[in-house]
């Protein structure tokens, strides 16, 4: 059995949909808090099975039969190193074949506030004693795609990432890796450094949402905790303000560029291009 965790969210679906073109449904679970949820999965012959992070009883459950275990990170920020332990543990009790975890780029000397977690799971991935694969996915594109629509409304695009390059890759392409680790489709490697083809700057965004949009969209760069506010004024929830601010503070010096090119070659196919991410958003 090959178990995704996190199968309801935007990453797990993907991971799912690209297993479904090469692993029997069957063979394929999805551990989901909320089986309500993953009920379009299970119409497609995928096992659904309740799996709570917070729950070690319903983890071992979840795992029975595991072959394979993808631990995609939780959401719950300040709560995911416990949240991830339990996961390992549970994997190791289901003496599974290979644990695969969802980390972010260059977690090892990431100075993101993010990146905290990530280290303290990619250790227990380590000390599990389970073969591994660590893959540390750089940014996803959709985090500044996703906005566009308030941006062209207001006028301007506004972040705080400066001149800084962002190597970001679709949703879909770090579906891809995770589902070619799962199969034995790419090398087999500990861990993966993941990030898009191309990096770009949010300016160059803009410029490309211009284009395209036939709008002047000019982009506007603030400062840390001006970003912070703002992201906070149109409703964000603070830790995850603070936390979206630091990283553009830090993308402003490089923490979000990464040029291996490592994404593309275990996915067999380039990543999704900055104009192409504009045009799917637009």
């Amino acid at each position: 059995m090959i178990i995704v965790t996190g199968a309801s969210g935007q990453l797990g679906r993907l991971v799912i949909a690209r297993l479904l073109k090469t692993v029997p449904a069957a063979q394929i679970v999805a551990a989901v808090r909320d089986v309500a949820k993953a009920a379009d999965l299970a119409a497609q012959g995928v096992q659904v099975r309740r799996a709570d992070y917070a729950d070690p009883a319903s983890l071992d459950a979840a795992f029975q039969g595991a072959a394979k275990v993808l631990l995609i990170s939780s959401n719950e920020l300040g709560q995911r190193g416990a949240q991830h332990r339990n996961v390992v543990d549970a994997a190791v009790r289901a003496k599974a074949g290979l644990l695969a975890y969802t980390s972010v780029l260059h977690a090892d000397t990431s100075p993101l506030a993010l990146a905290a977690e990530h280290r303290e799971t990619e250790a227990a991935v380590r000390a599990s004693g389970l073969p591994y694969t660590l893959l540390r996915n750089g940014w996803y594109v959709e985090n500044y795609t996703g906005g566009l629509g308030g941006a062209l409304a207001h006028g301007a695009l506004a972040g705080g990432a400066g001149e800084g390059r962002i190597a970001a890759a679709a949703r879909a392409d770090y579906a891809d890796a995770a589902a070619a680790v799962l199969t034995g489709a790419g090398p087999v490697e500990q861990v993966y450094e993941l990030a898009g083809d191309r990096a770009f700057t949010l300016g160059e965004l803009a410029a490309e949402v211009s284009r395209q949009s036939g709008k002047a969209l000019p982009f506007h760069n603030l400062p840390q905790q001006a970003y912070r506010d703002m992201l906070v004024e149109i409703g964000l929830p603070v830790p995850l303000a603070e936390l979206i601010a630091d990283s553009d503070a830090h993308a402003a010096k490089g923490a979000l560029d990464d040029n291996s090119g490592t994404l593309g070659r275990l996915i067999g196919r380039p990543t999704i291009s900055l104009a192409d991410a504009v045009k799917a958003a637009l």
